[in-house]
């Protein structure tokens, strides 16, 4: 279980463009009821604890995106923080 782990922080580290060194100081597996491991963490998790950031594109407003969000995902609630308005063209 560790291996996959630490190749899953390696897997980041690669996308980001780093290349950190790791040491595993304990070789224990943490108990479920603490959470998942990210890369074993069901998608139903990750769409109703999560995030999605997204470049609104012209046209539909923020409150017609965010009706697509909930049906696409079947979502009963979902929100926007901030303008979905596309930033000024300079």
């Amino acid at each position: 279980m560790k291996e996959k782990g630490l190749e899953f922080i390696r897997t980041l580290d690669r996308v980001a463009g780093l290349n950190h060194e790791y040491v595993m100081k304990i070789d224990e597996d943490t108990s479920e009821k603490y959470g998942y491991i990210p890369y074993e963490r069901p998608t139903e998790v990750y769409i109703r604890n999560g995030l999605i950031v997204l470049d609104k594109p012209p046209g539909p407003t923020s409150h017609e995106v965010v009706a697509w969000i909930k049906k696409m995902f079947g979502l009963s609630k979902a929100g926007h923080g901030g303008t979905l308005e596309p930033s000024p063209v300079g």
